[in-house]
This record gives structure tokens, sequence and C-alpha cells, in this order.
């Protein structure tokens, strides 16, 4: 962790700029996926569509520039852009089919596609997939560039198994919970490619954070238990910020004992 604090990003190989794969990242990627489908719920029927999905795209390019901007990882502005990118991918999905009337099953269909076409320009530019290699500016807009699709595609597949297909927003939690083990036991027991187990485990999380936080906030009449979008999104952003607070000093504990360890 200390190593990533230590180099500096200007565009070229260096520094990777996103944090380590532990429990602690898929904990915070999930509340993010939840708060910021019931944060986009929320901010819609508040502030009508239009200026919502306006000033959810202001602070979306906002988080972005200053993670491009960052010479070195920063769990803030990491998580601060993982989560606009949940709020506006959760736009993004919804304009898809509210405002441009396209079904559920067509628009998850797109974004997979999209997903598939950014992975094999990806691939052929740069030879690897690997979060850990995301140390140049090039390989971080690919980065970035996927995460938006993916949580574009989660959003519309919870919609489609939700709406489309009749699931409802429990039981579409519950299949897409059990779908985000699969990578994990295929890498501990079946040998995935660890590539391909994350970025698996990666898109599923998506559609399972939006669903439990559709089933949570939505009113009963819609299958939720009416607990309110407004409500979930105060307490997951409460629960982020803990956690990344907590990670921002483990790492900054990390960063200090490496530097005495290197000068002593």
């Amino acid at each position: 962790m200390a190593s990533r604090v230590a180099a500096t990003f200007s565009g070229r190989a260096g520094i990777v700029k996103v944090p380590e794969i532990t429990l602690v990242f898929w904990v915070i990627k999930l509340l993010s996926t939840a708060m910021g489908e019931a944060s986009c719920d929320f901010l819609i029927r508040l502030l009508t569509p239009f200026p919502a999905v306006a000033l959810g795209f202001i602070v979306f390019a906002l988080a972005l520039f200053l993670q491009f901007r960052a010479k070195s990882y920063n769990a803030w502005i990491y998580w601060f852009s993982v989560v606009m990118v949940s709020v506006f991918g959760t736009m993004a999905a919804d304009i898809a089919h509210v405002g441009l009337g396209i079904p559920y099953e067509v628009s998850t269909i797109g974004f997979a596609l999209a997903l598939i076409i950014i992975f094999v320009v990806w691939k052929l530019a740069e030879n690897t997939l690997s979060i850990h290699s995301i140390n140049t500016r090039r390989r971080e807009v690919f980065y970035w560039l996927t995460v938006l699709t993916t949580f574009a595609l989660g959003t519309a597949a919870g919609d489609w198994t939700a709406h489309s297909l009749g699931w409802g927003f429990l039981v579409s939690a519950i299949v897409f919970t059990v779908m985000m083990f699969i990578p994990a036991i295929g890498f501990r027991w079946m040998r995935f490619n660890g590539v391909f187990a994350f970025w698996f485990a990666y898109v599923v999380t998506r559609p399972v954070g939006a669903s439990f936080a559709d089933w949570i906030g939505a009113e009963p009449s819609r299958g939720g238990l009416g607990f309110g979008f407004g409500n979930i999104a105060l307490l997951l952003t409460v629960g982020i910020v803990v956690l990344v607070w907590r990670a921002a000093r483990r790492e900054n504990v990390s960063e200090y004992v490496s530097q005495k360890g290197a000068t002593s």
C-alpha cells in the first residue's frame, strides 16, 4: 500500500490508483451500489428527472476530474468517484428506459455488449484487464469506462428481473446474491482466472445492492418495505464514510510505518 503513495502518476507507468481488493473493498462496493440506486430514486422524486440528471452529471464529472487529477491513490477521492459513478450509472440506465422507452431487456443486452467491446478494446490496447495494472492514464480511462458501464448494466439487469420478468425486488436480490458467490467459489476451488472472477463479481454486485435498496425503500404497492429512498441513501452514506475513513486511516498508518522503516 505504501508503494502506491510513494510514486507519482502523471499519465505514464507509475502508481496504481485503485485500492487493494480486500473484504472492505467489496463491502464498500456493495454499499455504494445500494446508495447510488437509492440516491438516484430520491433525487428524481425530489427535483424531477431533468434537474436530477443534470446535477448528477455535474457531480459525477467533478468526482472523475478529482480522481484523474490526483497524483496518487486517495481513498476519499476514489470512493467519491465510485459513488458518483453509481448514481449517474443508475440515471443512465433509467434514462434509457424511462426517457427513451427502451425495454429493460434491450438496455441490459446493450450495456452488456458495450462492456464486452470495452473489454476487447482494452485487452487489445493494453494486453491486460487486471485491476493491479491501472498505472497509466490510458488504463485509468479504460478502468472508469468499465466501472461506469458495469453500474449501468447492473441497474438495467436488476430492473429487468424485477419488472419485466416479474421476480420483484427481493427475489431479484436473492438471485443476484447467489450469483455473486459464483466467482468467489470458482476462483477458490475451480481455478477461475483471477481477472475474470474479479470483473464477474464487480458486475453482479451492482444489481445485488440496487435490488436490496429498491426492496427496502420502495412503497409496499411496488413490492417494497416503504422505508424511503432518502432514508436509505443517508444511512448508507454514513456507513460508506465510516468504512472509507477506517481504510484511509489504515493506509496512512501503513505509509508512516513504511517510511520509518526506510529511514531507519
